[in-house]
């Protein structure tokens, strides 16, 4: 009687096994879903690297473009900040 035991056990084993491979958590069809969906999310983080690249090359124009304007006016106009002193030396 135990040798019969073993078969059957071993069988149902394997169909277990089998079960999980084609039904369960792990099995194909689900990791093709999740491999699809971690696609997805690459794709959807790559858009957003883009896109915060752009802003962050938008803040670097204007933060640019912002000293550029005030050094302009001091040299040009001569205006100078709220409690700053404006000396000028000439030769």
């Amino acid at each position: 009687m135990g040798n019969r035991l073993v078969p059957i056990v071993l069988a149902a084993l394997l169909l277990v096994l089998q079960g999980q491979l084609w039904f369960g958590r792990g099995s194909l069809s689900h990791v093709s879903e999740l491999e699809q969906k971690v696609l997805q999310k690459k794709a959807a983080n790559d858009q957003a690297r883009h896109t915060n690249e752009q802003l962050s090359a938008e803040v670097n124009d204007l933060k640019e473009g912002l000293n550029m304007v005030e050094e302009r006016a001091r040299h040009e106009l001569g205006m100078v900040k709220p409690n700053e002193i404006f000396v000028q030396i000439t030769k």
